[in-house]
């Protein structure tokens, strides 16, 4: 429990006493919209039920009478109770605290140990890692590193799709219009001018490559009956493993799978485990005859079904008529198999919005089979009241663009490769811009920073039920709510800290900050940061809590922004040395939290921007 926590408690120890009953807890204490009217504030209205009185008159009652060391005052406004906190204490706590936790500050052990899988970055072998995936994979990344900061022992893994009708129509195009010619595939590289360097694409991106072979095998059989039957017939021979068609789609599989890993390279992304669709396909065949015997599936028409209409849940199908499978039948064994493996307390989906209900339909199966039983998007849930380990679908929006939604199957897409691309290229420009005396090495590796810094907090800087419009050239601002913004203040601080060594041989930070100067800190203007500050660990337990980074991203941004005012209007490097002392201790610690915050989102942080 951090400081503000034991603070809360005591507030909340010290109302319960007065009232002579417990009704009112830690979680019952918010932060006003204003500060002006205090650190802290309890609504009477729930009180004014309980004890048939007027929250008014609750609000003075309580204002009265509860008296502590660490509250320098408490008033009622109306039928609010606002508590005003004792400053000096707060920040020395608040140092001491951070001194001792550095980059662990703001982590806890609320989750007490239990083993969590957190499954996102499911891609599609043989098509285009494109913006939206991308937004599945900053997303699923930063909940699971919020995760593990909360005590949780999490599995990051990953499911790649690599069977299905997706593939069977790009190895169709592959060979109706690439591979009978060599000059076919040279001539629409150059049409698409994807890279210059023929030679290069070839050992580097044949990945991307086969994104664009499946935009035109969609497009090319999207009203050709004859080319529909000449992809199912394909996917038949694949899924058969055996003769050419197999050998093609287990080299063209490499490729991407190769494209896949440079990603998540490049983004700093590490997996505990990798699945694949072709590795589960043939148990879960199996599995679905296990589950016609015991009734959970049936046969309808030729096809094999669930009817969960009686759980209001519709028919999800398993095997079509002609015997060719669907999602259900790799998931199922595969959500068998991670709970075998992992002994897992709760199992997270990342996927789209737009597949809830199958989500619905696949954990109603899996609570049928005795494995486990679905839960609410909320972390820490463990284990529920039947005893079940949970599942969970966390969904997420669309990603648009600024013209409009996009769509894999058109092309109608900004892919990774070309964002990446130009977003490197725009934070070169600006970084060279900033610092024409910085070699190319140097500039290059800030732009990195700030390129993929831009692409994640984009990501996740609001609710995952929030569309994205993802624009690029607001995303790499210097200003606003922008990862560049949060980065070039932790830059600015590191520089004015550097700039007080060439004045005084200690460095001044939390490490060398002593107590007796906490009285230094208690002025209007950073009572204000300290509070924010002292905010960052319960920021921290509410983003697991909601699965929702945007929770950090939004404290971070109004940490940014609390910083820059103060460091406009008050004084630090010209100060009185003790007082710069402690300024320069107390924007030291607002560091600590950015880059804490930051790292929590896999956002780097530079010393010079």
């Amino acid at each position: 429990m951090n400081y503000l926590e034991k603070i809360k408690q005591q507030i909340v120890d010290a109302i319960n006493q007065v009232l002579g009953q417990n009704l009112v807890k830690a979680i019952d204490l918010v932060f006003p919209p204003d500060t002006k009217m205090g650190d802290l504030s309890l609504a009477c209205f729930g009180l004014a039920k309980e004890l048939k009185k007027s929250p008014v008159e609750i609000a003075q009652v309580l204002a009265k009478n509860t008296k502590l060391s660490f509250v320098l005052d408490v008033k009622s406004a109306g039928p609010y109770l606002n508590f005003t906190l004792n400053k000096t204490k707060l920040v020395g706590e608040l140092f001491k605290e951070m001194k001792k936790e550095k980059e662990k500050f703001g982590q806890n052990q609320s989750g007490k140990k239990q083993k969590v899988m957190i499954e996102y970055s499911n891609g599609n072998t043989h098509k285009e890692l494109h913006v939206g995936h991308l937004r599945n994979i900053c997303y699923g990344d930063a909940v699971n590193r919020i995760l593990a900061a909360n005590g949780y022992l999490v599995i990051p893994v990953s499911y790649i799709n690599d069977f299905g009708i997706h593939v069977a129509k790009t190895l169709w195009a592959l060979q109706k219009f690439y591979l009978k010619d060599r000059k076919n595939i040279v001539s629409h590289l150059v049409a698409y001018k994807r890279l210059g360097d023929l030679q290069y694409f070839f050992k580097k991106n044949k990945g991307a490559f086969l994104g664009e072979v499946y935009v035109r095998g969609s497009q090319e059989s999207e009203n050709d009956e004859v080319a529909k039957k000449e992809i199912n017939q394909l996917m038949a021979k694949i899924e058969s493993r055996k003769g050419a068609e197999y050998k093609l789609w287990h080299t063209t599989r490499k490729w991407s799978i190769e494209q896949f890993a440079g990603v998540y390279k490049q983004l700093g992304v590490k997996f505990k485990d990798i699945f694949y669709e072709s590795e589960v396909i043939d148990e879960g065949r199996k599995l679905v005859k296990q589950l016609l015997k015991s009734g959970i599936l049936k046969e309808s028409q030729g096809a094999t079904i669930a009817d969960l209409e009686k759980y209001k849940l519709g028919v999800l199908v398993f095997l079509r008529s002609d015997g060719t499978a669907l999602y259900p039948v790799a998931d199922l064994p595969l959500a068998v198999k991670k709970f075998k493996k992992y002994k897992l307390d709760e199992s997270i989906y990342v996927v789209d919005i737009r597949q809830g209900q199958y989500f619905k339909q696949l954990f109603k199966i899996f609570e049928l089979m005795g494995y486990a039983s679905a839960s609410l998007p909320s972390a820490g849930s463990g284990q529920a009241s039947t005893g079940k380990p949970q599942m969970v679908h966390l969904g997420y929006e669309f990603v648009k663009l600024p013209s409009g939604m996009m769509s894999s199957r058109t092309g109608n897409v900004i892919t990774y490769e070309d964002l990446w691309n130009e977003m490197f290229r725009r934070a070169v420009e600006e970084t060279g811009k900033r610092h024409e005396d910085w070699s190319k090495k140097k500039t290059e590796e800030a732009a990195k920073k700030i390129a993929i810094g831009a692409m994640k907090f984009e990501m996740v800087k609001v609710g995952r039920a929030a569309v994205i419009t993802f624009d690029i050239e607001k995303a790499l601002r210097f200003e606003g709510f922008t990862a560049a913004y949060i980065q070039y203040t932790f830059a600015r601080i590191n520089s004015i800290v550097k700039k007080s060594q060439k004045t005084k041989n200690k460095k001044q930070t939390i490490s060398n900050f002593k107590f007796q100067n906490s009285k230094l800190l208690t002025e209007t203007k950073e009572g204000g940061l300290i509070i924010k500050l002292a905010k960052y660990p319960e920021v921290v337990k509410k983003a697991a809590e909601t699965y929702e980074p945007s929770e950090i991203a939004k404290y971070l941004f109004e940490l940014a922004q609390e910083f820059n005012d103060y460091y406009h209007e008050v004084p630090i490097l010209k100060a009185e040395p003790e007082t710069r002392a402690a300024r320069l201790a107390l924007i030291s610690a607002v560091s600590q939290a950015l880059a804490n915050g930051l790292k929590l989102l896999g956002i780097e942080t530079m010393e010079e921007m």
